[in-house]
């Protein structure tokens, strides 16, 4: 599958959020004061169960020199004490995690960091004041696809287009062939196997407007997601599908 060249720009930038390598160092004595934050997407996805909306997710994703942050809140838009969840996830230029921070306005929170090569979680509860260790035996630079969370999906998109997109013969042909990735899921404090697979262009209705958006999907032991990204707006997520939960995600 080809892309018009334009397009290599983009998947250029977000290969630098999503895990490219990046330019050797300068020499400190030459080196310029560090540049200002880049937002290369921010905005809000509606979540709608059975075409009811039920929760708001409100993101950014900002690239700086070394390192990219991931930061969300989901809140509830119903009910008279409305749950929000918020999280932080922090990645090196090579992809390897910083930190990942998540909590919950009813309380709880849990942090995951690189321990030596692997990963380690540590959850906290309301009623225990010394938080839960639990190890994982997964590289640093293992996905975080936290539940609730639909931005992570984005990033994993970007991650998997930048290894399977590359330019060729003035265009941008992108191997349909899947990618699988071993991803923690912080929350379930549980690491799973998921595949994405791209599809291909089609068009859909939006919000009512009919769009021609790239579809991937996204499967896993007990899940299967239809995504539709926008090949013409740096691969932004517009639409996910969960048709096993009647759930579907729209940005606004």
């Amino acid at each position: 599958m080809k892309f018009d060249l334009r397009i290599v720009r983009a998947i250029a930038l977000l290969a630098a959020v999503s895990f490219a390598v990046s330019a050797p160092a300068a020499d400190k004595k030459n080196q310029a004061k560090a540049a200002p934050a880049q937002a290369v997407d921010s905005g809000s996805f509606g979540i709608f169960v059975k075409g009811q909306r039920v929760a708001t997710e409100t993101f950014s994703i900002q690239q700086q020199a070394d390192s990219s942050v991931v930061k969300a809140q989901v809140k509830q838009t119903a009910g008279s004490d409305p749950v929000s969840q918020k999280s932080d996830l922090e990645m090196t230029a090579m992809g390897t995690l910083i930190r990942y921070e998540w909590s919950q306005s009813s309380g709880g929170s849990l942090t995951v960091a690189p321990n030596n090569e692997f990963l380690l979680e540590k959850i906290s509860t309301a009623s225990s004041s010394k938080p839960t260790e639990k190890p994982f035996l997964m590289p640093t630079t293992s996905p975080i696809l936290d539940n609730n969370f639909f931005v992570h999906r984005e990033v994993l998109i970007w991650r998997y287009l930048a290894a399977a997109c590359k330019p060729e013969g003035g265009a941008l042909k992108c191997q349909q062939d899947p990618g699988d990735f071993g991803v923690l899921v912080p929350q379930d404090e549980t690491s799973e196997h998921v595949r994405m697979e791209l599809v291909g262009k089609e068009k859909i209705q939006v919000r009512g407007t009919d769009r021609e958006l790239m579809r991937l999907n996204l499967k896993g032991d007990d899940f299967d997601w239809a995504l539709w990204v926008d090949e013409q707006d740096h691969f932004k997520l517009i639409r996910v599908a969960i048709p096993a939960d009647n759930t579907e995600v729209v940005r606004d």
